[in-house]
């Protein structure tokens, strides 16, 4: 068991209050760590570091190539323990090994990606008039908070901070109290790489003391949040206060539409893999399936049997689904399987597995429901586990109405060969990101990523998420009189 601690201001530290928590292996429930409880006076360390790195000239007078060699150092550094950091990343959350090393190869590409951007965010010119110049550039923001949730450790910090940081902010990353290992790595390579103190912390805690401390501080610039909706509630309220921007990727209840075109191969492994990623504990997971009602026997058929394949087990054994992350997520998980048994059908899957040798891990039949009414729970609320809504469609305006008949519009698949079809549902799917025969393209580091509606608003990954951490600045220049 390690005694880990957060770093504040270039320094290792334990809280202020000394308390600890225990951090848990999913697999088994034994712990594996002890990370400081963060609170309101530790948060306001790291911010006050935070800011005072901002204006000081040793780092704002490292160029932008400059700080594009930092983020490219610290993906080779990355490169350099993808072994450690995945098998890490399985322990800490439980997903298969597999799964943990596209975690890494994706923080990989995510500091490569932004490295190579540092420099090429170009302002602009705009024609005034006769005797002026009139220039935009675009400068960093300021001191950035990185809430990042329990599921996608180091992919969802990677993303946000390796932007923020080649945009030339400072950087205070706020790790969940359930699986914060890699991003203690994280802090290690920034440390080891010369940064100026202050200019990355990390703090750990709960959400509701350092989480809830942090995005209401009055010297945060912009504020990141990935999570559910009410915390995102939460956590843009606090903010609001204080006029902060906040960029907000929450939930999703995301469907896959399936025609009877299609084809049958991949779309039945499309929709499987898009709901046992992670055990399901993905915003993005495939959760509702969309059926064309002439083709639902043969395609659910196929579905179940791919389903009887699937292996479950600890993650570091890189079975096909690992376990929930503990005790309070599988019963949530399980209020709606009861639920289901009284007003759907349970086709398969719905109950636990014990794994001998990890009888302390909490495992998860994955888990297929019909006849699932429209206006439901089971329709409109994100279950966050191996479960599987089934509704049936007639037609391509009943799929529309159907795609967006929840408030969420995170993810889209759609699975048909009619490319006008295809095309004519992306148009008017409201979803941020929609996926024609296939889901999720490889991870799409270079694809904006976030939602319509209580999905949040902003957009992570990609070139256009290097605006959240700037601000536009316009001068004009009067050179005649």
């Amino acid at each position: 068991m390690k005694n880990l601690k957060m770093y504040i201001n270039g320094n290792w530290r334990e809280s202020i209050s000394e308390q600890l928590i225990e951090v848990k292996n999913p697999a088994n429930g034994e712990v594996i760590a002890t990370i400081p409880r963060g609170q309101k006076g530790d948060v306001d360390l790291a911010v006050h570091a935070a800011q005072q790195a901002f204006e000081k000239e040793a780092w704002w007078k490292v160029k932008p190539h400059e700080r594009g060699d930092i983020l490219y150092h610290i993906a080779e550094m990355i490169k350099k323990d993808r072994d450690e950091l995945a098998a890490l990343e399985t322990i800490d959350v439980g997903k298969p090994l597999s799964q943990g090393y596209a975690d890494i190869d994706a923080a990989i590409r995510y500091f490569q990606f932004y490295a190579g951007a540092a420099d090429k965010v170009m302002g602009d010119t705009i024609p005034i008039e006769s005797g002026i110049i009139d220039y935009v550039v675009r400068e960093p923001i300021g001191v950035t908070a990185h809430i990042v949730p329990w599921n996608y450790p180091i992919q969802i910090l990677s993303r946000s901070v390796a932007a923020a940081i080649a945009m030339g902010n400072t950087v205070i990353v706020k790790s969940a109290e359930d699986t914060p290992m890699t991003a203690m790595k994280i802090a290690e390579y920034f440390h080891d790489v010369g940064l100026p103190d202050g200019v990355f912390n990390h703090i750990t805690g709960y959400g509701n003391e350092a989480g809830a401390a942090l995005s209401s501080h009055s010297l945060i610039n912009h504020l990141t949040f990935t999570g559910s909706v009410e915390t995102g509630i939460a956590v843009a309220n606090a903010a609001n206060k204080n006029i902060v921007p906040v960029t907000l990727e929450l939930g999703g209840k995301s469907p896959n539409i399936v025609f009877s075109d299609c084809d049958l191969d991949k779309a039945v492994e499309g929709v499987t893999r898009a709901i046992i990623q992670n055990a399901g504990q993905t915003c993005s997971a495939g959760s509702r399936l969309l059926i064309e009602s002439s083709f639902k026997n043969q395609f659910i058929e196929r579905l179940l049997e791919r389903f009887q394949t699937l292996t479950i087990g600890p993650g570091i054994k890189d079975m096909d689904i690992g376990p929930i992350l503990n005790e309070k997520q599988f019963k949530r998980i399980q209020s709606y399987l009861t639920l289901a048994k009284s007003e759907a059908s349970i086709l398969v899957g719905g109950k636990q597995v014990t794994i001998e040798g990890n009888e302390g891990g909490f495992y998860m039949e994955p888990t297929i429901i019909d006849q699932v009414q429209e206006n439901s729970k089971l329709a409109q609320e994100e279950i966050f586990g191996p479960v599987i809504s089934v509704f049936t469609f007639n037609d391509t305006e009943e799929a529309l109405a159907l795609a967006n008949s929840t408030e969420y519009g995170l993810v889209t698949g759609l699975w048909t060969k009619d490319i006008s079809r295809a095309h004519y549902l992306a148009d008017r799917i409201q979803s941020g990101q929609i996926f024609i025969n296939n889901y999720g393209a490889g991870g799409g580091i270079q694809m904006p990523f976030g939602g319509y509606k209580k999905s949040g608003f902003g957009r992570e990954k990609g070139w256009i998420a290097l605006y959240n951490y700037t601000q536009v600045k316009n001068v004009a220049i009067k050179y005649m009189s």
